[in-house]
């Protein structure tokens, strides 16, 4: 694992090369990057029969019954590409099948795919032969359509991956037969260091689909009878043909090493080169193997003789061994102190053609990433002709163990018809990561994305099981890696974790939930509104967020600067008062200064998280760090303003209280109460039923008493003083002395004090500070009007404990569905509460900066950025249940609707109508177009309702574009002849193009 950090080991240049950061294939009994390691370590045989799906070998005797053929060739989730089922059918299945593995691919380097939409990213793809038209198009001109002319194209390769991912840097296919995807590689690296891109998919595909070129093998003499590539072995006979497929994700080492991506190998230098005219087309020509990689060897900067191991082209052809052999020994036969490795991956899976140089490089970068090289298949009988030992070359026998420290490789590529490749790759450079301090908050947050609920559910069983095989540990690099990977998809879960137990088992339970009828994850539709609110004086502890200080560095960070803002004005630290457990915490000249500091470093945590607020609001004291969060006061003039006024606070004379009534404030009880009390007034009205009350220790008593005695709930709160009461009239008059530079707030702020949101004219200056010292507080008033005027969907409290979110609960005017979050609700809370917070946010809809969640370092230090460990997730699964072969193009199988066409009925809020619930007599226009549309795009008539969107849902392009509109004039002649340009318009959902040519047809009546 390959980590950011200061410094690099000596001898190191981490600046120089390109970093392959991920990968993902699909071999003949290999399909991702795991399988097809553990085939090649295990010295596993490919090749198999001929499956049934692909030909008839009793009608093709000239050609092998036997090769290397990947299973699910015919399968694609066209639904998560938004490709309708007629496109798909008619596509290259080597288009379906990158397009998965380019997804894949990605999220192995640390990325959401999603996240490269519209960057320069580039595709640059080999693939050889055009077997897919001739099955499809070929002897029959009236199977030919525009999406059978774009399936069958090889160009289109690259090009679907760039379309369907949004990436507009440079794509394109190359076929230099057998050297193409090593050729791709080529370009993709001389293209990323020309600057033209900053990330490039490179690889390529290989799918036997007719025993056409099997046959030619056969008539050249190439072709092994029993299928298998034997490379360098005396029994060597021909070639074996094979399936294949592999992109790698490519990235300027420095750009890598700077994102800290993991970085499986990097590529030092590439070449490529042509034969010429040498002894046939077709043949081999020794001193252009010679040249080219002499030629990558002096751009990658090194000599012969460093290179520890070559993954040779090795086709087990007799010709082709012997010319290889002898040129790799003419450049590697130098003094060394051991000969140089050789072996070939086409032993395990035959011949991929134009996949085989990035099977060869893959299997290359993986055994520099794990620092051993696979023994080769058939080096137990070492032709004896090709003079390896003699050359400095040897077969490996068993598995090479790699010395720590750099290792060098190459990768050979040569393709019939004379386009010869080579690339030197070498180990990953070792990089210190910055020193760092204890750990921050080991609760994380796994989040996982997917198309529908059902592919949810699937992604999280194979996230569960795969999280499961892991040694139990912490949670936090592999939640920090689902945030930056496993999102950008409709459909979203989250979990918080600590330890890869509790996560397994989570995600188990959720993978699950269909067995209680529950949804695995939530759809937003839009992003979350939060509002913030305050708490004010009597929710103040000693410890309080203790164990958040403890465990999120944010939170560190923030308090210490409201520490600094305040300590100049109290001349000691709140911090460590409130952190030491000390009593003096429920004195009003301690208390208010530290619920200040709590609510402005938790604010300051929030947003730093990404959690902005849509509107504040800040009960009593609590107002000061709501201004700050609004904007409307600096924390230097609210850290004075607050000290100054605790310090008044603590000169009034004793003998004030306070006390909470469950009564309404204008109840008739508590008003004739009040009426005969004159030194009681109410102090706070929390909510129709919640009241404080505010005065001398004597009357509250008395009124505690009568009120006791009517049933009425009180409490005595935990104060100093009669707050909000003319008791408080001295610090009243302090405070309006007091300079203060207020500005209009950046946000809404809902002030308590006018008990409604505060108007543009009413600064938020010293006259308003000291009128708010007395005056009662207007919450449920100012709550009501935040909640109107913003329109919250989550409502946050600030503060050391729930206080005023069991008020909100009662308030009037408030909507059902708000959802209260606390981020630390009192003593017992950790950084888990932090992580709940955004976890509750993720899942409506809010995009975090997750950053700030993993910090670490020491406490007390500012600016504290930790390492953050990405692990490697298991990719994407996608659906299966969909298979796509040229004969189904006749007569594509029925399928059930998306769930983004469900999702879409459901949003209609009206039964979906159906083709079988409509007649000619009631709705024959949209019956129509839901034809047309079926017809057009190969869907079950079920799938087309009329809330179905074209592009989004229905895979529709403006090649299919264009074949509805003559579908629409076939099928509804009284419209007439429409153009795309009136049709476009109309094309928002299959509803509204239906009303739009009723529209037509009743104004062509008229």
């Amino acid at each position: 694992m390959t980590e950011p950090g200061t410094g690099t080991e000596a001898g190191t240049d981490t600046g120089r090369g390109i970093a392959v950061v991920g990968l993902d294939c699909a071999f003949p009994g290999a399909a991702g990057g795991e399988a097809y390691w553990d085939l090649l370590m295990r010295g596993g045989d490919a090749v198999g029969d001929v499956p049934a799906q692909r030909w008839d070998p009793a009608r093709f005797p000239g050609a092998s019954a036997r090769g290397g053929f990947i299973d699910g060739a015919d399968v694609f989730d066209n639904d998560f590409f938004s490709v309708a089922p007629r496109e798909a059918a008619a596509m290259d299945p080597h288009h379906r099948l990158l397009l998965q593995c380019a997804w894949r691919a990605l999220e192995d380097s640390g990325r959401a795919p999603a996240d490269l939409a519209g960057t320069d990213t580039g595709v640059f793809v080999g693939v050889m032969g055009g077997e897919w038209g001739r099955l499809t198009m070929g002897g029959d001109p009236g199977r030919i359509t525009p999406q059978t002319g774009a399936g069958s194209s090889a160009g289109m390769t690259a090009n679907r991956i760039s379309y369907h991912l949004n990436l507009t840097g440079p794509s394109l296919a190359v076929d230099t037969a057998c050297s193409s995807s090593l050729v791709a590689v080529h370009l993709a690296v001389g293209a990323l260091l020309a600057g033209e891109c900053d990330t490039v998919l490179a690889g390529g595909v290989n799918l036997v689909l007719s025993p056409d070129l099997g046959l030619v093998y056969g008539q050249l003499g190439l072709a092994a009878p029993d299928g298998r590539c034997k490379p360098f072995s005396a029994d060597a006979d021909g070639i074996g043909r094979s399936d294949g497929l592999g992109l790698v994700v490519l990235r300027r080492l420095a750009d890598a090493v700077a994102d800290g991506q993991r970085i499986y190998a990097v590529i030092r230098g590439t070449a490529v080169n042509q034969d010429g005219r040498s002894n046939g087309v077709t043949a081999p020509n020794r001193w252009s193997q010679q040249q080219v990689i002499s030629t990558a060897y002096r751009r990658a900067g090194v000599t012969p003789g460093q290179v520890r191991f070559i993954e040779a082209h090795g086709t087990g052809t007799v010709l082709g061994d012997a010319i290889e052999a002898a040129a790799l020994g003419t450049v590697h036969g130098v003094p060394r102190e051991e000969p140089c490795a050789i072996g070939s991956v086409k032993g395990n899976l035959g011949h991929t053609e134009g996949a085989a140089g990035i099977a060869g490089l893959i299997k290359t970068a993986l055994a520099l990433h794990h620092r051993i090289v696979p023994a080769s298949r058939f080096a137990d009988r070492e032709n004896p002709q090709l003079r390896l030992a003699e050359r400095g070359l040897r077969l490996l026998k068993s598995p090479l163990r790699l010395p720590s420290g750099e290792t060098v490789a190459g990768v050979s590529s040569f393709g019939m018809g004379g386009t010869n490749a080579h690339a030197v790759l070498a180990t990953a450079p070792r990089v210190r990561t910055a020193a760092g301090g204890r750990s921050g908050t080991r609760t994380g947050v796994f989040t996982l994305t997917a198309d529908t609920p059902e592919a949810l559910r699937r992604n999280l069983a194979e996230q569960a099981d795969a999280v499961a095989r892991r040694p139990r540990g912490e949670a936090a690099g592999l939640c920090w890696s689902s945030n930056r990977v496993k999102t950008g998809l409709p459909y979203r879960f989250s979990l918080t974790a600590r330890d890869t137990a509790g996560l397994a088992e989570g995600l188990r339970r959720a993978a699950g939930s269909q067995d209680s009828g529950a949804e695995p994850g939530h759809r937003p539709w839009a992003r979350p509104v939060v509002a913030f609110v305050f708490t004010g004086q009597g929710s103040q502890f000693p410890g309080m967020t203790a164990a958040l200080h403890r465990e999120s560095s944010a939170y560190r960070r923030h308090l210490d600067e409201a520490d600094a803002a305040l300590a100049v004005h109290t001349g000691s630290s709140v911090r460590d008062l409130i952190l030491g457990g000390d009593e003096r915490v429920h004195g009003t000249e301690f208390a208010q200064p530290a619920l200040f500091a709590v609510g402005y470093a938790l604010a300051r945590t929030l947003t730093g998280l990404g959690v902005r607020p849509a509107a504040v609001l800040g009960h009593s004291v609590g107002e000061y760090a709501a201004a700050v969060t609004a904007g409307a006061l600096s924390l230097e003039d609210a850290a004075r303003l607050v000290a100054r006024r605790a310090a008044l606070m603590r000169e009034l004379p004793p003998g004030g209280g306070m006390l909470a009534v469950r009564a309404g404030a204008g109840g008739e009880e508590l008003t004739g109460i009040l009426a005969e009390e004159p030194e009681v007034v109410v102090a706070a009205v929390n909510s129709p039923v919640d009241v404080v009350l505010s005065g001398s220790l004597e009357a509250l008593e008395r009124i505690e008493k009568t009120l006791r005695g009517l049933g009425a709930p009180t409490r005595q709160l935990e104060v100093s003083h009669a707050f909000h009461s003319p008791l408080v009239a001295p610090v009243a008059q302090a405070l309006r002395a007091e300079s203060v530079s207020a500005v209009p707030p950046a946000i809404p702020l809902a002030s308590t004090r006018y008990g409604r949101l505060l108007g543009a004219g009413e600064p938020m200056d010293a006259g308003y500070w000291a009128g708010q010292t007395e005056a009662p507080v207007l919450f449920a008033d100012a709550l009501t009007a935040l909640a109107r005027a913003a329109a919250p969907t989550h409502l946050l409290e600030i503060g050391p404990r729930r206080q005023l979110l069991t008020l909100a609960a009662r308030s009037a005017g408030l909507p059902a569905e708000l959802e209260f979050l606390h981020p630390c609700p009192g003593p017992d809370a950790t950084g888990d509460e932090l992580a709940e917070v955004l976890c509750a946010l993720y899942r409506a809809g809010l995009d975090p900066a997750w950053e700030g969640l993993y910090e670490s370092g020491e406490s007390g230090k500012s600016g504290e950025s930790g390492p953050r460990t990405g692990e490697r997730l298991r990719p994407y699964v996608f659906s299966g249940a969909r298979r796509f072969w040229h004969r189904e193009q006749e007569a594509p199988e029925p399928r059930p609707a998306p769930a983004a066409v469900r999702e879409a009925v459901r949003e209609t809020r009206e039964p979906a109508r159906r083709l079988d619930a409509l007649t000619q007599e009631r709705d024959p226009v949209l019956a129509a177009v839901i034809e047309a549309v079926a017809e057009v795009g190969g869907h079950d008539l079920a799938q087309v309702v009329d809330s179905a969107r074209f592009y989004e849902d229905l895979g529709f392009d403006s090649v299919m574009i264009m074949q509805l509109k003559d579908q629409v004039e076939t099928r509804l002649p009284q419209v007439g002849e429409v153009s795309i340009q009136q049709l476009l318009p109309a094309l928002r959902s299959v509803g509204s193009l239906a009303e739009f040519l009723g529209d037509v047809i009743t104004a062509k009546a008229a």
